[in-house]
């Protein structure tokens, strides 16, 4: 039983369809990141290896992390940095076979710094579902002078295109400093008829703001509801974004419905 249960509404149990909390780890040791589930991994649902960071590491701690975070019901998966790196060398195939042996159920598929087709992307989609794995894909480039070529409705054809092409749900890029990319301004402020757009255009269950900034963690849960699916956040601001969804921070205290 957690202190003070009775002023802490509850939540969406696990496995969530939404609420859901996406966090980057971008080389955690072993032992600190099972120190961090035993604290927040009720709180958050997919733990993404941020870009190629695994490539970096060892088989058998990457095999050992993931089954660690599973035993935490945490759904860890490879950036997708790390496909486009494999689509690159034209060693998909194998990028499929090695995820699959390391444990992986989840992969990201993604084009942000890459020029494959959309076409491509779609048969990617498609081929991850067909070897068994659940697909989180990506919208955005992560250059901005490529990511603000892409207009509005062209992302939610984009989005759309990879629902139906087996994606379960979709990112919207911002990376992991939230400036400049997509729905966010240079200094990191929201683009709030850009995100009126989207949220009119696709449910919102199957989208994923990427808000790795406190400000953007606020607005959106404001604006669209504590279960509102955030992702790139920080692995030392789980917590303090649960507290948030939850109206225990100055915040949004007061302000949000459980």
């Amino acid at each position: 039983m957690n202190a003070f249960n009775f002023l802490t509404p509850e939540r969406l149990d696990k496995p969530r369809d939404n609420g859901i909390t996406m966090v980057l780890d971008k080389g955690l040791g072993l032992k600190t990141a099972e120190s961090l589930m035993q604290i927040s991994g009720p709180y958050l649902d997919f733990m993404k290896f941020g870009w190629g960071t695994i490539a970096l590491h060892e088989r058998s701690l990457i095999k050992e992390k993931i089954k660690m975070y599973r035993s935490y019901d945490v759904n860890a998966y490879p950036g997708g940095t790390l496909f486009e790196i494999a689509y690159l060398q034209n060693k998909i195939p194998a990028f499929f076979e090695e995820a699959e042996k390391l444990g992986f159920e989840t992969l990201e598929i993604s084009d942000g710094s890459t020029s494959m087709t959309m076409q491509e992307k779609l048969d990617f989609i498609s081929q991850g579902n067909d070897r068994g794995f659940k697909i989180i894909s990506e919208v955005g480039k992560k250059d901005p002078v490529e990511d603000h070529k892409l207009d509005l409705q062209t992302r939610v054809n984009l989005i759309e295109m990879e629902l139906d092409a087996g994606s379960e749900k979709v990112l919207i890029e911002a990376r992991e400093g939230g400036q400049n990319i997509g729905i966010f301004d240079e200094k990191g402020g929201i683009k709030e008829g850009e995100v009126d757009y989207l949220m009119d255009s696709i449910p919102s269950e199957k989208l994923i703001w990427e808000a790795p900034k406190k400000n953007q963690q606020v607005y959106f849960i404001l604006k669209i509801g504590t279960n509102v699916n955030l992702g790139n956040i920080p692995p030392e601001e789980i917590t303090s974004l649960e507290t948030m969804r939850r109206g225990l921070r100055g915040d949004t205290l007061g302000k949000v419905n459980i």
